[in-house]
């Protein structure tokens, strides 16, 4: 390989633009001997790569951004090149980031999108230069499609102990607009402070009261052993809901006390069932149905009816 391209392809995992080879010192046949030779091969207009075979993710990530001048990774390429190898993200197209003011058209696999104040939200250090984690986080959130798929992405970015809610927090009021942003500020403050009120609230509107369930108190004081703890909701015939808002970041102690409060409900005859954010935004019918069969089964004569013409209530049927 030229002497003058080794320390480029080094930095760039294998990939250099025709602009940086030229600046380089190589003229435009010393690149078209290099490709003859099979020493590069063509991956855009005017971007290489130093093998003919198959590019990896990350090659074809160096490609965007060195494609299109100027360019940041963003959205969910941007935290898949923070996740590394094991990211389960889509490989297919490569997501670059312009400024507002750029005109860049979309290349093939390559999507180009612009952002305002792009260069203060973007880590230009490091290769290829990509949106700062929190950034990308809550453009990914914002772009996906329901409740349930923007606190999975919220999740994930806790739960890799990149980021912090607070820190998300920090960042979402920086922005002027971003989709469903009041729920997305109370669920970050519910992780925030360890609550799950945006859940909990979510369980009363969602679940219980559109399908007729009836008869619960909320946060009620309960024994466990020599302390107290507080059940999320408690039904007259003793069925325990307890609403689990954490972002998948619990500890083994965590696990292991909420383990603690179902078994030792179960020891004074009480049930107790463990929700979480699936349950109640992504599937509320079908909750509301299982939660008023095991009512039924304890002999309430609470009996869940259907919310609407779609309601799940009407099809499901328990064995």
């Amino acid at each position: 390989m030229d002497p003058r391209l080794i320390r480029l392809l080094s930095d760039q995992d294998g990939v250099v633009s025709r602009r940086q080879a030229l600046l380089a010192g190589l003229e435009p046949h010393d690149l078209r001997r290099l490709v003859r030779r099979r020493e590069l091969a063509r991956l855009h207009d005017g971007v290489f790569v130093d093998h003919t075979g198959q590019p990896t993710w990350l090659q074809r990530a160096w490609g965007g951004v060195l494609l299109v001048d100027g360019s940041a990774l963003g959205g969910a390429s941007a935290l898949r090149a923070f996740e590394g190898p094991g990211s389960r993200r889509s490989e297919v197209v490569i997501e670059v980031l312009v400024d507002r003011d750029r005109k860049a058209a979309d290349r093939e696999g390559v999507r180009v999108r612009r952002m305002a104040g792009l260069e203060e939200r973007v880590l230009w250090n490091v290769g290829p230069p990509r949106l700062r984690y929190e950034e990308a986080v809550l453009e990914v959130a914002g772009s996906a499609q329901g409740e349930l798929a923007t606190v999975g992405e919220l999740a994930r970015g806790v739960q890799s102990r990149r980021t912090t809610a607070s820190r998300l927090l920090d960042r979402l009021a920086e922005r002027e607009r971003y989709p469903r942003r009041a729920w997305v500020e109370k669920v970050l403050r519910d992780v925030a402070d360890g609550t799950c009120s945006v859940l909990e609230h979510g369980y009363l509107t969602r679940v219980e009261a559109p399908h007729g369930l009836r008869g619960a108190r909320r946060q009620v004081v309960d024994r466990l052993g020599s302390g107290v703890v507080y059940r999320d909701v408690l039904y007259e015939v003793g069925l325990a809901v307890e609403l689990d808002g954490r972002l998948f970041h619990d500890t083994a102690d965590q696990r292991d006390r909420d383990m603690d409060r179902d078994l030792d409900a179960a020891a004074r005859g009480k049930a107790s069932v463990r929700l979480g954010w699936g349950q109640v935004f992504d599937r509320p019918c079908w909750t509301a149905q299982r939660i008023g069969r095991i009512l039924e089964a304890r002999g309430s004569v609470n009996r869940v009816r259907s919310c609407g013409p779609h309601c799940a209530v009407r099809s499901i049927r328990v064995a």
